[in-house]
Parts: C-alpha cells; sequence; structure tokens
C-alpha cells in the first residue's frame, strides 16, 4: 500500500503518484490519497481490488455509517484532474517553485530533511521555538503550517512550506525573504532561540 497524499497529481510523469513516479504501478496493490491538497477539495480515496475496498467499507472504522461526499466536492475533484490531464504545464510550474524554494531554504542554512515533493519541511526544534518562528514568519507575510508532536518526534517540530503552481517568481523571492527576515529577527532578540535559527543565521 502507498500512502500518495503528498504524490498524487505531482509526482511521475503525468501526475500519477509515487508508484508512477518508481515505475512500479504494478507492484503496489492499494494507494490511498487525500482529496485535499492537489485536488483542492476534501474527503479521500482508497484505490485497489473491488474485494480489498468492500472489506474496507464494512470493516473500516471510519468509514461505517459515515455519508457520501457532497456532490459540490466530487465535482471539485473531477475538475481538477481535467485540468491535470489538460494543462501539465501547471505540474511543470510547480516543480520549478518547488526547487527554487528548496534551495534557497538551504543556502540558508535551514534543515529541510530529504524532502523531494512541493511539501518541504523546515526543522526547528522545540514546540515553543517552532510557534516564535511561525508567528514572526506569518508577520512577514508568509504563511506555514507548525507541525508538532505527535505528528512528529518530540524536539522536531518543523514548518511545513505548501508550494503551489499558481506561485510566481516573486512569491518565491517573499517566502526566502520572509524566512531570512524571521530567522535573523529571532537570532537577535532570543538568548534562546532554536539552533536550527541560530545555524541558519550564521552567514
Amino acid at each position: 500500500m502507498v500512502d500518495d497524499a503528498h504524490s498524487i497529481g505531482v509526482l511521475g510523469a503525468d501526475g500519477a503518484g509515487t508508484a508512477s513516479h518508481f515505475g512500479m504501478t504494478d507492484k503496489v496493490l492499494l494507494t490511498m490519497g487525500t482529496f485535499s491538497k492537489s485536488f483542492a477539495s476534501i474527503g479521500g480515496f482508497v484505490a485497489g481490488p473491488e474485494p480489498i475496498l468492500h472489506y474496507l467499507r464494512h470493516h473500516a472504522r471510519a468509514l461505517i455509517f459515515s455519508a457520501s461526499m457532497p456532490p459540490a466536492s466530487v465535482a471539485t475533484v473531477l475538475a481538477a484532474l481535467e485540468v491535470m490531464e489538460r494543462e501539465p504545464e501547471r505540474r511543470e510550474a510547480l516543480w520549478r517553485n518547488t526547487r527554487e524554494t528548496r534551495a534557497g531554504l538551504v543556502a540558508m542554512g535551514f534543515d529541510v530533511g530529504r524532502s523531494e515533493t512541493p511539501v518541504i519541511p523546515v526543522v526547528i526544534g522545540e514546540m515553543l521555538e517552532t510557534f516564535a518562528f511561525w508567528k514572526a514568519l506569518f508577520e512577514a507575510g508568509v504563511f506555514t503550517n507548525p507541525v508538532t508532536p505527535p505528528a512528529v518526534p518530540p524536539g522536531e517540530c518543523r514548518l511545513r512550506v505548501s508550494l503551489m503552481a499558481t506561485h510566481t517568481p516573486a512569491h518565491v523571492e517573499r517566502i526566502l525573504d520572509g524566512f531570512d527576515r524571521a530567522r535573523r529577527k529571532l537570532a537577535r532578540g532570543a538568548s534562546h532561540a532554536p539552533a536550527a535559527v541560530l545555524a541558519a543565521a550564521t552567514p
């Protein structure tokens, strides 16, 4: 089974996901994903053999007695699929934005782990330090999502930068400038600035 939450519409020559990217489509039995990222909707999906899907419908706790998706949300997903198929240039723009943002963050000394998708994690460390950095970024005009335990191990809190195909070069520049301003602000104003920020703020 492959969790393709960050991959559908992004990875693979046609955006078909992780298995397509690695040329292993015939090796994957179940593909699970969400409609809340590339598809700009709500809900999610599991694709695979009918007997397994039938079993999940009747035994997966989250699905038992659940209602079907709203028609408008389903229509959004179908429309997004059509856009992905008709306009591959959007995916190319997304990857260009991702490469430039990731390279800029690494050049400033931030730890982005081994990220390889347009959702880039910036590891900060402790929870309070992470929220302080999140606030400084927000004040600089950059919105990120803080990720804290139990979603990540203690001491490994991070900020999630999510790129879009519609971001322009000016947007990417603004993101990187926001990170630069935030790290310098925290490095100047706090004796307890996170090590990740101090390291990133070192010329």
